[in-house]
C-alpha cells in the first residue's frame, strides 16, 4: 500500500462560508477545523497543508448548550507571576462572539507550524456581512 504524497502545486483550495446562526458553537468549530486541514479531501495527508479557506458569519447568534454560558470561562496566563485571568463565556460571547469562535477553532488545531498555518486562512465575523465576495466562496452544508 503506497503512501499518497499531494504536491504542493495540484492542491486546490476552495472557500467556504458557514453559517453559525442558531447553531452550537463547538459544531460549527468542528466543521471548520476538518475544511481547514482539509480532512474532507480525498488527497488529505496529515503531513501536507492541504485544507480550505474557512468563511465563518453570524458568530454572535451561536448558541452554547446547557449551562456553559455561565460555568464555562476562558482562562488565559499574562506571563507574570501570580496573573491567571479568566472570563466567563457570557461575557465573552456578548462583547467578543468572534474570539469565542476563534478561540475554539485554535483548539481543535494541531499545535504545530501546520496548525498555526492552517488557522490563517480562517475568517469570522459577528454578523452577516463579510469582506470575501470577491473569492465567490460556496456555502457549506452541515
Amino acid at each position: 500500500m503506497s503512501t499518497t504524497m499531494p504536491k504542493v502545486e495540484k492542491i486546490e483550495r476552495k472557500w467556504y462560508i458557514l453559517d453559525a446562526k442558531g447553531r452550537p458553537l463547538g459544531r460549527v468549530a468542528t466543521h471548520a477545523a476538518t475544511l481547514l486541514r482539509g480532512k474532507h479531501k480525498p488527497i488529505f495527508a496529515p503531513h501536507c497543508d492541504c485544507g480550505d479557506h474557512v468563511i465563518i458569519i453570524n458568530c454572535a447568534d451561536a448558541v452554547l448548550t446547557g449551562d456553559k454560558l455561565k460555568k464555562k470561562f476562558y482562562r488565559w496566563h499574562t506571563g507574570w507571576i501570580g496573573h491567571l485571568r479568566e472570563i466567563s463565556y457570557e461575557k465573552l460571547m456578548s462583547e467578543k462572539p468572534d474570539k469565542a469562535m476563534t478561540l475554539a477553532v485554535k483548539g481543535m488545531l494541531p499545535d504545530t507550524t501546520l496548525g498555526r498555518k492552517s488557522l490563517t486562512r480562517l475568517r469570522v465575523y459577528r454578523g452577516a456581512e463579510h469582506k470575501n465576495q470577491a473569492q465567490k466562496p460556496e456555502e457549506f452544508q452541515f
